[in-house]
């Protein structure tokens, strides 16, 4: 079982930047897969970024490669999104997941969310 808690939501202006944390409570967190995924008011959920138990593999969307890093401390159980460049379509409430491999759409364990809105 893993728990995970997102932080570090907010409003930005556009071509500014924020950085997102999710901790996560349990030893098994160093042996998932960690993703983030997102939803826009009226829209599916997406996938953002991922990345592998030993960050040694990442994955990105298109649409955030360049401007996003996903990255993560085992030793603090934590996975981070750095965003960067903001525009106003990343705007949406961002998720936390984990998986027990490298994934773009199956997660066994989800956060609450935390809510990302950019102004134009």
């Amino acid at each position: 079982q893993v728990q995970l808690v997102e932080s570090g939501g907010g409003l930005v202006q556009a071509g500014g930047s924020l950085r997102l944390s999710c901790a996560a409570s349990g030893r098994a967190f160093r042996s998932y897969a960690m993703g983030w995924l997102r939803q826009a008011p009226g829209k599916e959920r997406e996938f953002v970024a991922a990345i592998s138990w030993n960050a040694g593999s990442t994955d990105y969307a298109d649409s955030v490669k360049g401007r996003f890093t996903i990255s993560r401390d085992n030793a603090k159980n934590t996975v981070y999104l750095q965003m960067n460049s903001l525009k106003p379509e990343d705007t949406a409430v961002y998720y936390c997941a984990a998986h027990p491999y490298l994934t773009r759409n199956s997660y066994t364990y989800w956060g609450q969310g935390t809510q990302v809105t950019v102004s134009s």
